[in-house]
Order: C-alpha cells, then sequence, then structure tokens
C-alpha cells in the first residue's frame, strides 16, 4: 500500500488490488452468501501525480514561487480576472476545477467563489510559450468583479483619453460582443418614446414577422454565394448579414449569444443523432 501526496491536494491511499465484500441473497434457492471481488489496478493515482508534479516542474515560477494567472470565459473569450498562482494553487485548480489563486496580501490560496458563490468552472488550464503565465479557461456560476460587474475589466483607457471628464465602464467586449451590446441597447431604448423613425434594428425588434422573413432572406442569399460560386467577400457579406439578424432574433427572445456557444460546446461529446435525440420536444407558449 502506498500513499500518494499532491501538493495541495492532501494524501491519497492508493492500492495495487482493490477488494470488495458484496452480500446478496439468492431467491431461487434461499442461500445467502459473500461475494469476494477482487479486482485488479494500476496504480493510475501515482502515475497522476507524476504527470502533475512534471507539469507543475515546467512552470517558471518568479522568485517568490508565483506566476500570473489568467481567468477567461470558456465560451465568450471574455477575460474575467487576473491573479496569482503558486505551485499548491495550480494543483488544487486541476484537483477540484475551481479557479484558484494565491493572496498574496493574505499569503494563503483562495478559491474564487468561496464567499460569492460565483466560482469560475475550469474546463481547460493553458501555459503561455515561456511557461510563466496561466490561463484558467473556465465558466464562470455569476458574476466575477466583486463590484458585481461580469468582468474585472470595465475601463477603456481610450474613452478616459478621449473624455477624461466622464466616467463611463464599459466592459472589455470582442467584435461580437459588442454588436450584442448595441442590440440590447436598442431594444433598453423602445421602452422609452421614440423619436422620428425608428432605426433598422428597432423596427426588426418591434415586427416578428418581418425579422424572420429577412432571416430567410439573408441564409438563402449565403447559400447562393456558395452554388453560384460568388466572390468570397460576398460570402463574408452575406454571412455578417446572416449573423446579424439572428442576433436580432436572440436579443428579441432574451437569450445571448453565449448561450449558444454554450449549447456548441455541450455538443462536441455528442453525435448528431444523440444530439437530436436528446432536444426537448417543441412547446408554444
Amino acid at each position: 500500500m502506498a500513499f500518494a501526496h499532491f501538493h495541495g491536494l492532501g494524501s491519497l491511499q492508493v492500492t495495487s488490488r482493490e477488494c470488495v465484500f458484496n452480500t446478496r441473497n439468492d431467491t431461487s434457492n434461499n442461500r445467502r452468501y459473500a461475494i469476494k471481488a477482487c479486482i485488479k489496478k494500476p496504480d493510475e493515482n501515482i502515475h497522476l501525480e507524476s504527470k502533475i508534479n512534471k507539469v507543475l516542474d515546467s512552470v517558471k515560477w518568479d522568485e517568490k514561487g508565483l506566476a500570473v494567472a489568467i481567468a477567461q470565459n470558456v465560451d465568450s473569450g471574455a477575460i474575467l480576472m487576473q491573479g496569482f498562482a503558486n505551485r499548491d494553487a495550480l494543483a488544487t485548480t486541476i484537483a477540484s476545477k475551481k479557479a484558484t489563486f494565491y493572496s498574496r496580501s493574505r499569503s494563503t490560496l483562495w478559491t474564487k467563489g468561496e464567499t460569492s458563490l460565483n466560482f469560475i468552472n475550469v474546463h481547460d488550464i493553458f501555459l503561455d510559450c515561456d511557461r510563466d503565465s496561466i490561463i484558467y479557461l473556465g465558466k464562470p456560476d455569476g458574476p466575477t468583479c466583486h463590484t458585481g460587474a461580469e468582468t474585472c475589466y470595465y475601463t477603456s483607457i481610450f474613452d478616459s483619453l478621449n473624455e477624461p471628464q466622464v466616467e463611463t465602464s464599459k466592459l472589455a467586449l470582442t467584435t461580437l460582443y459588442s454588436l450584442e451590446s448595441t442590440l440590447s441597447k436598442r431594444k433598453e431604448e423602445l421602452s422609452t418614446p421614440q423619436q422620428g423613425k425608428p432605426s433598422w434594428t428597432k423596427r426588426l425588434l418591434l415586427d416578428d414577422k418581418l425579422l424572420c422573413s429577412k432571416i430567410r432572406e439573408e441564409a438563402d442569399e449565403l447559400c447562393r454565394t456558395l452554388e453560384e460560386n460568388e466572390d468570397e467577400s460576398r460570402t463574408l457579406s452575406e454571412m455578417a448579414d446572416v449573423l446579424y439578424h439572428e442576433m436580432v432574433l436572440l436579443i428579441r427572445r432574451g437569450l445571448k449569444f453565449e448561450d449558444v456557444l454554450h449549447v456548441l460546446r455541450c455538443r462536441f461529446t455528442q453525435s448528431g443523432i444523440e444530439e437530436k435525440n436528446s432536444r426537448k420536444a417543441k412547446t408554444v407558449k
């Protein structure tokens, strides 16, 4: 019997043979007997410890034993927060699948969400090319920032330079999510009195038939760029039109594009047939 110790993980008891004693009734002849099942299995935990230690040894920790640790949303790609990790923090994250950091001010480990319950559920961990910084790629349970913001990055330096007298907060968004943010604002504006002609986005949000007809129209035009071997720029343009109109539909339904990406990620481990069979029956509200 061996005891394998993972840094930050505690001790694990490992045996090369696991014996299980079961007791069951044989109803056919009313006999009661014990079955001893001894299952051979390799020392997987010891091998795993060796692999983890090899990875931990490969990280270029600084003179204080730390490395930058960045948490990134696995679906949206948004940078959620940045902290520091030491060897034990990284080992704990590997074991718990919860983003764990090292607090320099308190000199202790801390798991994001241990107080707020807004954990970051880690799906994968990456090291950079120099192996001195870490990315926790995961899904947050709620807002990451202690201010209640979705991420800790909402102060634009360019905005501050252009309008230093105005304090603004906006999340650091990539192109697709900037579009989604703009569409959401257009929907919010519909609740206030409108002056002049509504924008195209507002017209789509107010008219379901118009919106659906445009999605069908743009999807058909996208397909024709392939069928008629049109220029690649036409394919890109029509794809942009399709994405825009479909995102308006998501906003109209009160859904987020990140939710779509979550559904796609869940399908990675399913065949097309399995995914179709798992779908819920259509319901009309």
